[in-house]
């Protein structure tokens, strides 16, 4: 009787839990079609188009770096299309004044008065081409934005819609007619994603493609899948995916290590940490579980981490690189079980 009871009251606990589980099959689903429409396009590059939804979920701006020529203003407009939201793209010269992104005031002769007129900041999803072309000043007008998704102009401030995000880009091999972005900017950024060269069989692919499609446009034929509603609400439910406690202190180990790491001249803010934990629940959700695991973790620390962190000037010099450190870290401490 005893061992009826004690069944029963399993059964029911586990009814209990699974009531309280999070429905994620609308959220996989919709990512799933934006992966298929992406990839009628995009060759390879699986793990970048995974890290940019997955910085959408966590309202989180990417900073994507790549040499010219491997799609990285392409996959931005193919995102846009996905998304039935508004769309700003900026290209930043040395010559883009503040103004020019975030508005101006005009004085109206009818009203007698000052009128703002809105800059292409004011939308949901901004793509900025080689956001390390323009000066620091032009750079300094996105740190609110970026931030606070507000902008203050002449004692006035402006909220943006929801949701806001920004996807910038940037050449790693030219440096001249650039300014370096500072780390204050760069810690904005929930991620770094790094482009490298397509392989052989992509490049081929690529080719092929581009010869097939001859004079139809590479955008025509992508459709929309989520509204700003649909991204919102999804941003929601990616915020309530369940971490345990012993993972939250892994993600602390991580940051805390790169502060003391001897190889790091400057280590990452605790704005990393908070970064970490959102892309963790991000990459869980686009796989379906309602549950964080070491390996989400492990998976959002590079691209979290690589930007935010300085190298020593000695162990630059003997080609280290912040990656390479990042993942000695990661190797360097205890998963928890």
């Amino acid at each position: 009787m005893e061992n009826s009871e004690n069944f029963e009251n399993i059964e029911s606990n586990e009814n209990l839990n699974f009531q309280s589980r999070i429905n994620l099959e609308p959220l996989r689903e919709s990512i799933d079609k934006i992966k298929a429409e992406m990839e009628t396009v995009i060759v390879g590059q699986h793990k970048m188009i995974d890290q940019l939804l997955v910085a959408i979920l966590a309202n989180g701006h990417v900073l994507i770096e790549g040499v010219p020529g491997v799609a990285k203003t392409m996959t931005s407009k193919i995102i846009a299309k996905t998304l039935s939201v508004g769309f700003s793209r900026i290209q930043f010269t040395p010559d883009l004044m503040p103004s020019d992104i975030l508005g101006t005031s005009v004085f109206d002769l009818k009203k007698s008065e000052f009128e703002f007129k809105k800059g292409p900041i004011f939308s949901n999803l901004i793509l900025i081409d080689e956001i390390n072309r323009a000066p620091a000043k032009t750079q300094a007008a996105l740190f609110e934005v970026m931030e606070e998704r507000q902008i203050t102009i002449d004692g006035h401030s402006f909220q943006l819609d929801k949701p806001f995000i920004v996807l910038a880009t940037q050449n790693p091999i030219e440096q001249e007619g650039t300014y370096r972005l500072p780390e204050a900017q760069l810690d904005r950024f929930i991620f770094k994603i790094n482009i490298d060269y397509p392989k052989l069989d992509e490049e081929i692919s690529i080719i092929q493609r581009e010869h097939t499609l001859q004079n139809t446009g590479k955008l025509e034929h992508i459709k929309a899948v989520l509204s700003a509603s649909d991204i919102m609400n999804y941003q929601s439910l990616v915020k309530q995916i369940i971490v345990e406690p012993n993972l939250l202190e892994y993600i602390a180990k991580l940051v805390v290590n790169t502060r003391e790491n001897a190889f790091l001249y400057l280590g990452a803010s605790p704005r990393a940490s908070i970064a970490i934990l959102n892309a963790a629940k991000g990459f869980a959700a686009i796989r379906g579980r309602d549950f964080v695991t070491p390996e989400d973790i492990k998976e959002a620390a590079i691209p979290v981490l690589q930007h935010r962190v300085i190298v020593t000037p000695e162990r630059e010099m003997e080609g280290l690189t912040s990656v390479e450190i990042i993942k000695q870290i990661i190797e360097s401490i205890e998963i928890p079980r």
